[in-house]
């Protein structure tokens, strides 16, 4: 029984490099699309922080200090419990 022609090397490298550069483009194709979906959320979620900043009538500056003292006050007790922890 006749085989068919085996592909040469330089044949079989050249396809895996057209398959390599169509992952690629795929890849790049999704990246755009999940960057996109990113964007979106961040834009969801900054419309909500607006509305509740002007239901709130706060600017954001007003909110990023609240946020800051709650981080403070959070980093003071973790402190406390560590120290009644040790002693």
């Amino acid at each position: 029984m006749a085989r068919g022609q085996r592909k040469t090397i330089e044949v079989k490298i050249a396809e895996k490099e057209e398959v390599i550069d169509s992952l690629k483009a795929r890849l790049k194709s999704e990246q755009r699309e999940l960057d996109e979906l990113y964007k979106e959320k961040r834009d969801v979620d900054l419309k909500m922080l607006h509305e509740v900043l002007a239901e709130a009538n706060m600017s954001a500056a007003d909110a990023a200090d609240v946020i800051k003292g709650y981080l403070q006050n959070q980093e003071g007790q973790e402190y406390q419990e560590g120290q009644e922890y040790q002693g």
